[in-house]
């Protein structure tokens, strides 16, 4: 019986994780007073009483929970920006490589990739690995996101019956390319430069899809459409939470268009690539609450313990 403790448990993050928990008769929870949940000796007795915890907050409270950990045996699974880019951290994506897995199960410090950068580095990060496109390409990524993954003063505006008629529509943000993720966009996908990035922010609850555009007359490397499916397709065989469609979604989509949500709840992510030979549009889509957040976190979890990644996910 492990024992588990979510800090920020009240987060959406937080909450998710908690929730995946319900069914799991292998873990018990470390639960805190509700009036000492920022309380940094109670913190640091339940942190150290674990031998999992989760840190579902802000990078600067991540960083002090990290500092009230005491016990060498108790493992942390970070879902903040603050250890993302971090080396002495394993890095949460255990399908991006055998080395990416290894270094989450011999890790006691794990940081669970963003919700835009899992689906930016599962398009980039392959191509650059199998020398397809350089790591000097000049990139550029665009995204939706539901409201969910802004926190819980956006959803609440989004979901208040006075909201302003403006979030009825997607919002473009992150408008001075200065994204929290792009660091770690940058320096987990292999690139020299952060790719250009915008993000947009839309009015339903979760679900997030990614699309990286490449002209195939800059890859590093003369491929057509076909056999850059392919590679992607060869990179993720077996993957049980990442599948990479047949060209152009056939078969997978039911219209010419990648709706964002079709995956929320879920801890899966599906790889498109459509266009054509001179022009290749990438497009991941997934839940930015489960592959993007939880069940990312959750699956780490799963790796390091030994037992079946999915434990626990849909």
């Amino acid at each position: 019986m492990y024992k588990i403790f979510i800090d920020g448990k009240e987060g959406t993050t937080g909450l998710k994780i908690f929730e995946r928990f319900k069914n799991r008769g292998d873990i018990e929870l470390i639960l805190i007073d509700e009036e000492k949940r920022k309380d940094n000796a109670a913190r640091a007795e339940c942190i150290n009483a674990s031998d999992f915890t989760f840190l579902c907050l802000p990078d600067a409270a991540a960083i002090q929970a990290v500092a009230l950990c005491t016990n060498p045996a108790t493992k942390i699974i970070d879902a903040s920006t603050a250890h993302r880019t971090n080396p002495d951290w394993a890095y949460g994506f255990p399908e991006l490589g055998a080395e990416f897995r290894q270094k989450i199960i011999s890790s006691k410090r794990v940081a669970v990739p963003g919700c835009y950068a899992s689906g930016f580095v599962a398009l980039v990060y392959p191509l650059i690995k199998r020398g397809i496109i350089s790591p000097d390409y000049p990139v550029v990524c665009h995204a939706v996101s539901g409201y969910s993954g802004a926190g819980k003063k956006a959803i609440a505006k989004y979901e208040s019956s006075e909201r302003d008629f403006e979030l009825e529509s997607p919002g473009e943000y992150a408008l001075t390319q200065e994204h929290k993720h792009l660091p770690e966009m940058k320096k987990i996908a292999g690139l020299s430069y952060e790719p250009i990035f915008n993000p947009y922010i839309c009015d339903y609850f979760n679900g997030m899809s990614v699309t990286v555009p490449l002209y195939s007359r800059l890859l590093a490397k003369k491929i057509g459409i076909k056999n850059l499916r392919d590679e992607l397709a060869a990179h993720y065989e077996n993957c049980r939470f990442i599948k990479v469609a047949p060209l152009n979604g056939e078969g997978v989509l039911n219209a010419s268009t990648i709706p964002a949500n079709t995956l929320r709840d879920t801890n899966e992510m599906q790889i498109f690539v459509f266009g054509n030979d001179e022009r290749i549009c990438l497009c991941s889509r997934f839940d930015n609450l489960g592959k993007g957040a939880s069940g990312a976190a959750v699956q780490c979890m799963n790796i390091m313990m030994g037992i079946d990644e999915g434990t626990g996910l849909l």
